[in-house]
């Protein structure tokens, strides 16, 4: 019974260090996460294109024992559980598993999965990670994530449309036609050559009109703002300052940027 549960807590130790630790090897862990969510949501794109073959099923199943094993690593590891399987994003998780290893019961939910791509993002890990490894990510790092967030958004709207409208929509017949009409809806251009019918679909515009547009405003301040550099005021913990910053803006601590972090 001992060598059991110290077999468990090394199994739990070592995956932790993988999801949570700064080595170099969990860095390359999580990247590869990252990755496989891109891929994954490049393949939900790519066959709707496609009809409906057994291969698309196996892979499906693939992917979804893949998404179940890393699900239950996480809350294998996790300090509290309980609050783990009440975030958004592992409900997420959740419907894209059912979505992915039974796809004969209803429409998939795999387009979720990039919801994780926000938690990821504002990880401290990886976040600190990109700033080491990618000067551009650090010197526009606002704008990257905003940019992150409306992609986010549209990539969702987008995969909403599409598993809901599909099958009784005849304008809205893959990804391409479901992110025509999101745009349209977004920007308020309204061709009106593809339409979600009824009150539902009304709301569902509103929906994008609202949220979109305030995510792309969000963008384009972030586009706009002059950039900021990322350095610690050792007085006050202010992170960000101008790029020409002599003295901190919060309290007037005279600030040695490195001339690495203007490049």
């Amino acid at each position: 019974m001992a060598e059991r549960a110290n077999t468990v807590k090394d199994l739990r130790s070592r995956l932790k260090a993988l999801y949570e630790g700064r080595s170099r090897q969990a860095h390359r862990f999580r990247y590869g996460l990252l990755l496989f969510d891109f891929i994954t949501l490049i393949f939900i794109v790519a066959t709707s294109f496609v009809p409906r073959e057994n291969w698309v099923e196996v892979v499906d199943v693939g992917f979804g024992l893949l998404i179940l094993a890393d699900f239950l690593a996480r809350l294998f590891i996790a300090d509290r559980p309980l609050r783990e399987l009440l975030h958004p994003v592992t409900w997420a998780d959740a419907a894209s598993i059912v979505s992915f290893l039974a796809p004969l019961v209803g429409e998939p939910a795999g387009f979720l999965r990039i919801l994780r791509t926000l938690r990821f993002l504002r990880s401290y890990q990886l976040l600190a990670r990109l700033r080491a490894d990618f000067p551009y990510f650090r010197a526009h790092e606002q704008v990257i994530l905003a940019l992150a967030n409306f992609a986010v958004f549209l990539f969702v709207t987008t995969g909403f449309i599409y598993e809901t409208q599909h099958l009784t929509n005849p304008g809205i017949k893959n990804y391409a036609d479901a992110l025509y009409f999101t745009v349209t809806a977004l920007t308020t251009t309204g061709f009106g050559d593809i339409t979600l019918p009824g009150t539902t679909g009304r709301l569902i515009s509103v929906a994008i009109m609202i949220f979109g547009v305030t995510l792309f405003f969000n963008l384009a301040r972030a586009v706009l703002r002059p950039n900021k550099v990322r350095f610690e005021c050792p007085d006050c913990g202010l992170m960000t300052h101008d790029p020409d910053a002599v003295h901190c803006k919060a309290c007037g601590k005279m600030l040695k940027i490195p001339n690495e972090d203007l490049d």
